[in-house]
């Protein structure tokens, strides 16, 4: 018998065809106008690698949910997408913040939070190709083994691993994993916490709000930064069980007792009716309106090199070649 993953909260999420044809028609009181799914002007700036061989601990934004967290010496890729559409079907609005040549020569872990495509690229992966350790939610060793990756460790919530003398623990997520037509939730999906001489970062994957993430900063923190999704959100009577919006990602930052806020998972994919532009000016709007310190915000460009500072929140480094 095949098993099917949960939530935190034991339930699965469920896609009637009912909703899935409002939200493709438009059919429902959310509905907004088209925007355009490429040409969308949203920062960028260039970064020819240099940086990336001064052996700073480092976090670089490539787009979407795709880092390079630099920590104590290891090269860590999560959740890498370096293709120009995902699957043919979605352009990329822009392109990789880092290019292949930018990237150091010798990655040494990747990150894998879901199996969705535009978080698990298997052109990407195969380009990495089999010398990185891969770590991956739990029920995706098999996929990775068999087209392989012999280099593989797959994870269960909580679940704890050393990487060259780094701390990595998978914690849950509230949203759920697909590639085919009968594989729905037979592979996790979470995020990562990583940890080193007591700097923690936390990639928090694909998820909506849930209640889960007040036990994350229990169990994990305290967490220096968090990388949290706030775009692909709308319409929110469809989207609000699998994607944060703004309000919500400000909601899961409180809840975790985080440091910094780091934003992702916008301006590269158009997956979602909201224009791409529109969630970095909403979170901006609601810090502002919460009277937050402005140092506790950082909303990258793509492509640029964020300094990890101990006793710091973070420093802009010169990501400019």
């Amino acid at each position: 018998m095949t098993m099917r993953y949960t939530n935190h909260d034991g339930r699965q999420r469920a896609f009637p065809i009912r909703h899935i044809l409002r939200r493709q028609t438009g059919w429902h009181a959310e509905r907004q106008p088209r925007s355009p799914r490429t040409g969308v002007p949203v920062p960028v700036v260039h970064n020819d690698g240099s940086i990336l061989q001064s052996g700073q601990d480092l976090l670089t934004w490539i787009g979407h949910s795709s880092f390079l967290l630099q920590l104590a010496g290891c090269n860590m890729l999560i959740d890498p997408v370096m293709s120009v559409s995902l699957g043919g079907v979605v352009p990329r609005n822009v392109a990789p913040g880092l290019s292949w040549s930018a990237l150091p020569k010798q990655i040494d872990v990747v990150m894998i939070t879901h199996n969705h495509r535009d978080h698990m690229d298997v052109p990407t992966l195969k380009r990495l190709g089999t010398t990185p350790l891969y770590l991956v939610p739990h029920g995706m060793k098999q996929w990775f083994l068999r087209a392989g990756f012999p280099h593989v460790q797959e994870l269960e919530w909580w679940q704890q691993t050393d990487v060259f003398g780094i701390k990595v623990t998978f914690v849950p997520a509230e949203h759920w994993s697909r590639r085919g037509l009968l594989d729905m939730n037979t592979s996790w999906w979470g995020g990562f916490v990583i940890e080193h001489d007591g700097f923690r970062a936390y990639h928090a994957g694909d998820t909506a709000w849930f209640e889960g993430f007040s036990e994350i900063g229990r169990r994990c923190g305290p967490i220096d930064v968090a990388m949290l999704p706030i775009g692909a959100y709308a319409p929110r009577w469809f989207m609000r069980h699998q994607h944060m919006d703004p309000d919500d990602a400000m909601k899961a930052f409180a809840a975790l007792g985080a440091e910094l806020f780091v934003a992702m998972h916008w301006g590269t994919f158009k997956l979602t009716d909201e224009p791409l532009q529109e969630p970095p000016l909403r979170l901006r709007d609601l810090w502002h309106k919460a009277h937050l310190p402005a140092s506790r915000l950082a909303i990258p460009a793509i492509g640029q090199s964020l300094q990890l500072v101990r006793g710091a929140a973070l420093e802009l480094a010169n990501s400019a070649g």
